[in-house]
């Protein structure tokens, strides 16, 4: 979408209900919960993935020595948890001098979980991985770990092989699709997506899923692409220019579609 936002009139009705794929948020001041009382609306949360876990012997059939490494590349709060269970499964002792390549400030504050981060070298983008490539291009020295899914986006990994750096990817936990079908004869208004994998997983739950009027919000251009690539409609996409969350451009589409 261009900095004129713009969403189709044909498709811009009253939204009532939306459903968030993802686990509902810990923290009560969530903007989630603000959406709801601010506009009365009924907003849902269901994980559409689930992570499960490799066990420490299945993550040393890769033949991957983590202490071979001299910094971690994270991309999400799953990838901390594994790779921080995967050390003390395998009685691991991360060094104090590893250093952390996080995708966002978000994730990470979240290493606090493990570490005392004041004392640790982290680095952070602001929620892209071009932001996190061009942390990672000022440091290209690091032997680099990358913990991940089987099922993991392509950028980084794309770029370690562009720019040749030693770069090791590891897969520490799968994602699966969750089972949906207590949903089937549910509707919302907006359905709410963050990864490709959440609309596999609407598809393997539902493969004769007809959207209707329902309205689909995209986070990110790969979740945008997968959407458009499984020949659905994208009424909403996140970020915006003056949106930069989910939450934000999910506001300004019910403003709009509301008349408020």
């Amino acid at each position: 979408m261009s900095e004129t936002i713009k969403f189709d009139q044909d498709r811009l009705k009253k939204v009532t209900s939306i459903l968030v794929s993802q686990s509902r948020p810990a923290d009560e001041n969530s903007p989630y919960f603000e959406i709801a009382k601010k506009y009365g609306i009924k907003v849902d949360f269901r994980p559409f993935i689930q992570i499960d876990g490799i066990s420490y012997k299945d993550f040393r059939k890769q033949k991957i020595n983590i202490l071979d490494h001299t910094a971690v590349i994270f991309t999400s709060r799953n990838a901390i948890d594994h790779f921080f269970r995967i050390c003390a499964e395998g009685r691991l002792e991360v060094p104090a001098t590893m250093k952390y390549f996080c995708i966002s400030e978000q994730t990470a504050n979240y290493l606090q979980k493990y570490i005392v981060i004041r004392k640790r070298k982290i680095f952070a983008g602001t929620k892209t991985a071009v932001e996190l490539i061009e942390l990672i291009r000022k440091h290209k020295k690091e032997k680099f770990l990358y913990p991940c899914s089987d099922v993991r986006k392509n950028e980084i990994p794309e770029f370690a092989d562009i720019e040749e750096f030693q770069f090791t990817e590891a897969t520490m936990y799968h994602t699966a699709s969750s089972d949906l079908s207590d949903l089937e004869d549910v509707y919302y208004d907006i359905i709410a997506f963050f990864s490709p994998s959440g609309i596999k997983s609407l598809l393997d739950n539902f493969p004769d899923f007809k959207q209707n009027v329902t309205r689909i919000a995209a986070f990110g251009p790969t979740t945008a692409k997968a959407v458009e690539d499984a020949g659905l409609i994208l009424d909403i996409q996140a970020p915006l220019p003056n949106a930069p969350s989910m939450t934000g451009a999910l506001e300004l589409y019910i403003r709009k579609a509301n008349n408020i």
